[in-house]
């Protein structure tokens, strides 16, 4: 009687691997066709068209006033906004991680509404809330508090968007450490804030740092939320993505290719810092494991 034989596992994995080159050939000129098409070729027509005039009318399309308010304007939303989300996220993130109590789930389910909602909703909310036709606006308005069509209102509209990032970095990091480390801290005698600084930060400094970068390129390059409450005042309440469109849609296109060459250098910078805080934070991983 014949006897069958079987493949072993390990066998059919490589068998996998060296016979079927062409379809991961396939697969990865397939992926690289797809990058180049969506991803390449537009960021090099950005820097194509911003430099089609020569150097001196890219810089000099930066020294325009109105250009270089909204340049102003977007590093001031975005330096008051993300330092806030982190108060919030790290809170947020300690609270879920390190504790148990009722609404948890809900708090986290608020969490992420951002991610579900547009941003152009999340503008109207804030139209809706503080118009001059609402009760709130209606006080706001009696005491001299502008909000909408102000700086107020871009901060509040980039803070919703953008909350979520810093707490979503730090949750799941959090919760895989667990509270061993808090727990003995306290019980040699460290207070609250000790365990936080010396224990807890540490240990979440460079998922917070990523969660801090995500933050910072979400929040100078939001458009939809900033969009409607700001009322597009020129040289008052356009951030960089609105110039874009402002002088895009007045034809002047080596302004509005100038402006996204900034934000396309910013999201270059975003990708690099990204990819290096990644080799960073999973070498800390496996050397934390071999100890």
């Amino acid at each position: 009687m014949a006897h069958e034989t079987h493949a072993s596992p390990v066998t059919k994995v490589r068998s996998v691997v060296t016979e079927h080159r062409w379809a991961r050939r396939t697969l990865i000129v397939a992926s690289l066709v797809f990058l180049t098409l969506i991803l390449i070729l537009p960021l090099t027509a950005v820097f194509v068209e911003a430099f089609r005039k020569g150097p001196t009318a890219f810089f000099t399309a930066l020294q325009d006033a109105e250009t270089f308010s909204a340049i102003r304007l977007t590093l001031i939303v975005a330096g008051i906004s993300v330092p806030l989300n982190v108060v919030f996220g790290v809170a947020a993130a300690w609270a879920i991680a390190k504790f148990e109590f009722k609404g948890k789930a809900f708090l986290t389910t608020l969490i992420d509404l951002p991610f579900s909602v547009s941003p152009v909703i999340s503008g109207l909310v804030f139209v809706l809330l503080l118009g001059a036709n609402t009760y709130l606006g209606q006080w706001l308005s009696a005491h001299s508090i502008k909000i909408l069509f102000a700086v107020p209102g871009l901060i509040l509209a980039t803070m919703f968007v953008t909350f979520p990032f810093v707490a979503r970095e730090l949750i799941p990091l959090m919760q895989e450490q667990g509270t061993g480390d808090e727990e003995a801290a306290i019980s040699l005698g460290a207070s609250g804030w000790q365990t936080f600084w010396h224990v807890t930060l540490p240990n979440i400094k460079w998922g917070l740092l990523y969660g801090v970068l995500l933050c910072n390129a979400r929040a100078m390059g939001e458009f939809g939320a900033v969009s409607v409450v700001s009322g597009h005042i020129r040289g008052q309440t356009n951030t960089m993505p609105l110039q874009v469109e402002i002088l895009y849609n007045e034809y002047n296109f080596t302004g509005a290719f100038a402006v996204a060459t900034l934000l396309a250098l910013l999201a270059l910078v975003t990708l690099v810092l990204k990819t290096l805080l990644e080799m960073r934070y999973s070498d800390e991983i496996a050397a934390s494991r071999r100890h």
